[in-house]
């Protein structure tokens, strides 16, 4: 399967709490090759960011340790 189909039959999932923030998610899905698809909830047909896991790993333990806060 290619990239394209394997982001089109992906299993997007975003984080239970999403529905208390106005919409503003992301969605996140488990690729082949070791790798995470990223996308806006509110843009699905807009082409995902695809990064190794070993990134996204890694943003979610910045964002954990509140390197992103603003």
């Amino acid at each position: 399967m290619n990239l394209s189909e394997e982001l089109e039959n992906a299993s997007w999932r975003k984080a239970t709490r999403s529905g208390s923030n106005g919409g503003n998610c992301l969605e996140v899905a488990p690729l082949s090759g070791g790798r995470v698809g990223i996308r806006d909830t509110e843009a699905p047909d807009q082409a995902p960011y695809v990064v190794r896991a070993a990134v996204w790993d890694a943003f979610i333990d910045g964002a954990k340790n509140g390197e992103f806060d603003f």
